[in-house]
């Protein structure tokens, strides 16, 4: 069966402050695929999700990445969002003053409209928004809060999992989606993320360890290691990562 890539990045080159991080990057993701990249604490793991969503500040010296097609590099980062690109942030930022609801409602219809769909009117939006935040254990009551202000960390990553649930994008970025959760949340951001796997959307993840791909089991692992991927495998390779750690990957300074 042929598969339709979705993502392709090719020999990517990239840098921070002068400081060159991602070096001859290259990766496909096709469709309805699942790929997690591990890797030691300045591989540029996060740089990478930072680059493919447009983030000011990473300058990309060499290669293309292109999405369903599309050159990425020349879209802005609301353009990248608008044709199905989603960051699962790391650390997801607080926006104070601005209703999660309110939020929520103009991501969608913007999506909506980039795509010539009729907007959402608030009742339609709040009973979509209801029947996904259940399903994620997300009270009502956290959907008229500001966006992430006060919440903790587990409210916080399911927050992000409900915006892929709704904006249903057609890549997700998780971004260390893990960090900061105990098991209970993790089962539940993995439970929202699984939902969302139906053989056309697929995910790129972003992990240090291997726990978070025991709930989203990938298609595909690789290791990333001197800002390229050093090698690649199944999900097994998860498990000997966690064994052995990433000494064998690492050149000493």
């Amino acid at each position: 069966m042929n598969k339709t890539p979705l993502l392709e990045i090719e020999d990517l080159h990239a840098r921070v402050c002068d400081k060159e991080i991602i070096k001859g990057f290259s990766l496909t993701i096709n469709e309805g695929e699942v790929h997690a990249i591990m890797g030691p604490n300045g591989a540029g793991k996060s740089t990478l999700s930072y680059v493919l969503c447009g983030k000011p500040g990473y300058e990309v010296t060499a290669g293309s990445i292109r999405f369903r097609g599309k050159n990425l590099l020349s879209m802005s980062p609301e353009e990248r969002a608008r044709e199905g690109v989603f960051l699962c942030m790391q650390y997801p930022v607080e926006i104070p003053g601005v209703p999660t609801a309110t939020f929520l409602k103009h991501a969608v219809n913007a999506i909506r409209q980039h795509h010539c769909l009729p907007e959402l009117d608030t009742m339609e939006f709040l009973k979509m928004v209801r029947e996904e935040g259940k399903k994620l254990g997300i009270d009502a009551e956290m959907i008229k809060r500001p966006v992430n202000v006060g919440f903790s960390g587990g409210e916080k990553k399911r927050l992000e999992t409900l915006q892929m649930s709704i904006l249903k994008p057609a890549l997700s970025i998780l971004d260390e989606a893990d960090s900061g959760l105990d098991i209970d949340a993790l089962k539940i951001v993995a439970e929202g993320v699984n939902a969302l796997r139906d053989g056309r959307r697929s995910m790129l993840v972003i992990t240090h360890y291997q726990r978070l791909l025991n709930y989203i089991i990938p298609d595909f692992v690789h290791v990333f290691a001197e800002g390229h991927i050093v090698k690649s495998g199944d999900k097994n390779l998860a498990l000997e990562l966690e064994e052995k750690g990433y000494a064998e990957f690492v050149r000493e300074k």
